[in-house]
């Protein structure tokens, strides 16, 4: 699988600097982007915006290598760090160029509660089985500048309405983050139901943590993707963490899994073609 990774688009890297220690920083990430021939890669913190580091990023790349076609965007998960559900925030990362915005990943009210902590001291997206109105400026923002809307950490229950509302809302562009991670918790079942009602992307990724280690997802992705359909997901790693691979170590593992079960057409809807349609960029 040499060329594994040639005009792949990951959505879903975290990288230094960070509050914890990661496997690369931003450069290190892009040189070995550039390596491999990757068009576009998006820097996740949970923490932190993104988009100015993208910016300084993509300085580097274009001066060093001025004849290569590599992107690197950022986003913003509205954990407590940044406010919560802050327009103020999301309208500053969208200027700056921002293409993703997670609804609360860490800090959200469902991971709490699921990691035992205090439920009441996390982000609420939803109440009484509805989406909070506090969405609906973000909704309008995600909207106005053709941005993604994902929904970080937020229960599989909750994605139903929040995700409606922001189809209501007008948002055109949709993903699931990791549906398969057990803090979201969406069976399979619930996947396909989702995508059959409001026509969103899956997001699958190559491992998710859980007590302390982290468990290899791809032989239940691919499970999904198989039952779903592979044109309804996209393909990224989740990586970084010090205890998993590199980044495109674990890309290039996940890439060959997948190879082995779909058609090529169908691997590159997942690596190249949605990814693509998300951030609105040429390949």
């Amino acid at each position: 699988m040499e060329n594994a990774m040639q005009g792949i688009i990951d959505m879903h890297i975290h990288a230094a600097p960070d509050v914890r220690a990661r496997k690369l920083d931003d450069l290190e990430l892009m040189e070995a982007s550039v390596q491999r021939g990757v068009r576009a890669i998006v820097l996740k913190s949970h923490n932190v915006p993104t988009a100015d580091r993208a910016y300084l990023v993509n300085r580097v790349a274009t001066e060093k290598y001025p004849d290569v076609k590599f992107t690197a965007f950022g986003g913003l998960c509205l954990n407590r760090p940044v406010g919560g559900l802050n327009p103020d925030a999301v309208e500053t990362s969208l200027k700056l160029g921002a293409k993703v915005i997670w609804l609360p990943t860490n800090t959200a009210e469902n991971h709490y509660r699921k990691n035992g902590k205090e439920p009441s001291k996390g982000v609420v997206v939803t109440r009484d089985g509805k989406a909070v109105d506090e969405l609906q400026d973000i909704f309008a923002l995600v909207k106005q500048y053709n941005a993604v809307l994902a929904t970080g950490h937020i229960g599989a229950e909750e994605c139903f309405p929040v995700v409606e509302a922001a189809r209501v809302a007008g948002v055109e562009k949709i993903v699931i983050t990791h549906p398969e991670f057990w803090v979201v918790g969406m069976t399979p079942e619930q996947q396909a139901d989702i995508v059959r009602k409001y026509d969103v992307l899956l997001e699958s990724v190559y491992a998710q943590p859980v007590n302390g280690s982290y468990k290899i997802n791809i032989p239940d992705n691919i499970a999904a993707m198989k039952s779903i359909g592979p044109e309804h997901f996209v393909l990224s790693t989740d990586s970084g963490q010090t205890v998993n691979p590199y980044w495109y170590e674990s890309y290039t593992t996940y890439f060959k899994a997948v190879s082995e079960v779909f058609t090529p057409e169908q691997v590159r809807k997942m690596t190249h073609d949605n990814p693509a349609w998300l951030l609105d960029i040429d390949q």
